[in-house]
């Protein structure tokens, strides 16, 4: 069970194991792009490939999803990013149980964005976690765990692929010692879990009162998506590339302290965030050289949001 790039994987992995992938469960495919054409999941396009079953249900709590999950006869279910939380009658239909391979170091980033937030939070390691699945948030008795460095150019777009082929290598160890019986699963330390919520849009808008290295640490944690941004009057800036530089200003946060032919220094509310790479609307990702041959900037122009 599986549907976005991450999982799949997991799912080549599965399939170049000794085991029988009997069927593939993901989302329904989902309009994209300007002429909201329908678009298959990337796990979906895997699994006609290799010429395996494949449901796509609406809706997962219905009568006639589990008959028919029921019909494959599963041993065990494998979950890598299926984007559905699964309640008791789907996690006790396998005899072994249903395996998720998450994207961190639990129970330290349970929820469903742990690369971005480890990438945001300035974390220098991460990894991949497999476990027993209950019906809590990532809560489930932990099987085996193998961490990944995190580099300080790494976003959430690099850290991810990385991830999806260590989970997938993990996925089919797991499966491996539970077959023979020499996996014992290890209870998480609630006490010690924090939470990686779902992002949305409007989590991109910087703040600018941060300090400079939580703002470089954000835009790389945002990047694909959402993307960190501010304003320019009305027009908005996509932030894609930032670091965070030693220097002391007076000046407000958001304020553009200085503009040279390679960066854009603004001040924050600790530090100064000197830019690299801008997008604005309707024009491709660019290098400051490349946004200043076409905009005037100067220092002391505010950004923020658009009514500041």
């Amino acid at each position: 069970m599986g549907t976005p790039e991450f999982a799949v994987p997991s799912l080549e992995a599965l399939l170049g194991s000794e085991d029988q992938v009997v069927g593939v469960v993901t989302q329904p495919d989902r309009p994209k792009g300007r002429g909201h054409q329908l678009v298959a999941p990337p796990v979906k396009l895997v699994a006609e490939r290799a010429g395996i079953s494949i449901l796509q249900p609406l809706k997962i709590r219905t009568p006639e999803f589990l008959q028919a999950l029921a019909a494959w006869q599963p041993d065990l279910i494998a979950v890598t990013a299926y984007g559905r939380i699964l309640h008791t009658p789907i996690l006790r239909l396998p005899a072994m149980g249903c395996v998720n391979v998450h994207g961190s170091l639990l129970p330290k980033y349970r929820g469903a964005a742990p690369v971005q937030w480890a990438v945001i939070n300035g974390e220098t390691k991460t990894g991949i976690t497999t476990m027993l699945m209950d019906e809590g948030m990532d809560t489930g008795p932990m099987l085996l765990q193998e961490e990944l460095d995190i580099s300080c150019d790494d976003t959430a777009g690099t850290l991810a692929p990385r991830l999806a082929e260590l989970g997938g290598r993990l996925l089919v160890d797991t499966i491996a010692q539970l077959k023979a019986g020499t996996l014992v699963p290890k209870r998480q330390d609630d006490g010690q879990a924090t939470m990686a919520p779902l992002l949305k849009k409007e989590d991109g808008l910087i703040d600018w009162t941060m300090n400079a290295t939580s703002l470089a640490n954000r835009a790389r944690g945002l990047s694909p998506w959402p993307g960190a941004y501010t304003f320019m009057g009305e027009e908005r800036w996509n932030i894609w590339k930032a670091v965070s530089i030693m220097g002391v200003t007076t000046e407000r946060p958001g304020t553009i302290v200085t503009v040279n032919k390679q960066v854009i220094l603004v001040a924050t509310g600790e530090g100064i965030l000197e830019i690299h790479e801008i997008q604005t609307a309707n024009s491709k990702r660019m290098s400051v050289v490349q946004f200043l041959a076409g905009h005037r900037v100067t220092a002391g122009m505010q950004l923020g949001s658009p009514a500041a």
